[in-house]
């Protein structure tokens, strides 16, 4: 080869080179970022890539809803952007919708391919963000179908054993069409990312039920059949993500702290146990709810703060002494219905929960996270309740979730190797 040939070789390889060292670290960062894996546990902590990972994010239970329509889809794309900037990590929202308005599932084993599309479009958009899911199997209320649904289309077809809606946990037809939902649901190709459900690491867990309750056998022996059944069935199918129930956190019948850490007596007939449920040898992680504003009505702001402190510790030591198991605390907030209601309240309560989690972080406790209930964008009154908060209205609310995050960030290392946290966090001390 003469030396004419190898001058035009030279100065493109020498082009390559120069273009390699200028951008190759940020194709390879846009590759580490863009990549998500999945997150695991380990004794009472969640792992990613290795290292622990701490929990701070929210509830939107309404994207799937709102993604169906083009008018509204912008709306999941605009919340998990506003999330992913305050470093929020996971969001959980409803992976269901039985009969009625944009049903999911119209009927029993009947899809309705244009919602799925949109829930296709919630997880897609969750990866784009770097946001993980959460999402919630079925719900123990009536909103969007839950188990009243399931157990009206077995009385309509005339197998149903009964017209309580506890049938839903002891009815061989229901316990069929459940199974057949979680198959269909568990093993559906993403239309936009062409993955299936069950090999998407956007999927951070799954959560089996919203609250349950079963208030027809207070012993919880209905409830804990049925937690083995479903749990053991999911796993069958995906053995990579993680599970949960869902519960509220009451301690049942049997159990010595009903009487010291329930809100009330009523909480130990409720037919679910925080303990024994979550013991279930395929659930991953314990769940639970903070509103002690709902729970009491007879109590102030002080003292619901007290107790929510009191009922974290509690499920934390259980999940460090009894379950071995990491616990997130799936929705909390403060109603702004309270009699003695002030906005600023709600900034103490959010810090006061926060810092229990980050103290436990920093001793590597079975304390995993928080989770908000509920974010949405403005125009949304119709999906609000009393908790519900458009974060970037509420400069003080953002301030506390990003230095939620970024703490929890620099207890596990990841504000130095993680780009997004080093962006957002930069400026924290």
């Amino acid at each position: 080869m003469g030396n004419g040939q190898l001058i035009p070789i030279l100065g493109f390889l020498t082009c390559v080179a120069f273009l390699y060292l200028s951008f190759g670290d940020l194709w390879f960062d846009y590759k580490r970022e863009a990549e998500l894996g999945f997150v695991s546990r380990n004794g009472t902590q969640f792992v990613l890539d290795g290292k622990p990972m701490y929990v701070n994010g929210w509830n939107s239970y309404w994207f799937m809803d709102h993604a169906v329509n083009d008018h509204s889809r912008h709306r999941v794309g605009a919340m998990l952007e506003a999330g992913s900037k305050m470093g929020l990590t996971v969001c959980r929202t409803w992976a269901f919708n039985d009969g009625g308005y944009n049903a999911l599932q119209i009927s029993p084993g009947r899809f309705d391919e244009r919602v799925f599309k949109a829930l296709d479009h919630v997880i897609a958009e969750a990866k784009t963000h770097g946001v993980r899911l959460l999402l919630s199997l079925v719900n123990n209320l009536q909103n969007y179908g839950g188990k009243t649904q399931y157990v009206n289309w077995a009385w309509q077809e005339g197998v149903g054993l009964s017209s309580s809606n506890d049938s839903f946990f002891f009815d061989p037809s229901i316990r069929r069409y459940f199974k057949n939902y979680l198959t269909v649901l568990l093993t559906r190709k993403n239309s936009i990312t062409g993955i299936e459900y069950r090999n998407d690491p956007t999927i951070f867990a799954w959560e089996l039920i919203n609250e349950p309750r079963c208030l027809t056998d207070i012993s919880g022996d209905t409830l804990q059949d049925w937690i083995n059944e479903m749990t053991a069935y999911i796993k069958s199918i995906d053995k990579k993500h993680l599970l949960t129930v869902g519960l509220e956190g009451f301690y049942g019948p049997k159990s010595p702290k009903r009487l010291t850490v329930n809100p009330e007596r009523w909480a130990s007939e409720l037919g679910s146990d925080f303990v024994r449920n979550s013991e279930s040898p395929n659930i991953d992680f314990a769940s639970v709810h903070i509103y002690p504003d709902h729970w009491f009505h007879d109590q102030g702001f002080e003292e619901n703060l007290k107790f929510a402190v009191k009922w974290m510790q509690s499920h934390m030591e259980d999940g460090d002494k009894e379950l071995k198991k990491p616990v997130l605390f799936t929705e909390f907030g403060l109603s702004n219905l309270n009699k003695d209601y002030e906005p600023s309240q709600r900034d103490r309560f959010y810090r006061t929960i926060f810092d229990v989690i980050y103290k436990s972080a920093k001793r590597k406790r079975s304390g995993a996270g928080t989770l908000v209930w509920q974010f949405l964008i403005e125009g949304m009154e119709g999906f609000n309740d009393d908790f519900g908060i458009v974060p970037w209205e509420k400069d003080s609310i953002q301030r506390l979730m990003l230095e939620q995050s970024c703490r929890l960030g620099r207890v596990t290392g990841r504000h130095l190797q993680d780009k997004k946290y080093r962006e957002i966090c930069s400026h924290k001390p």
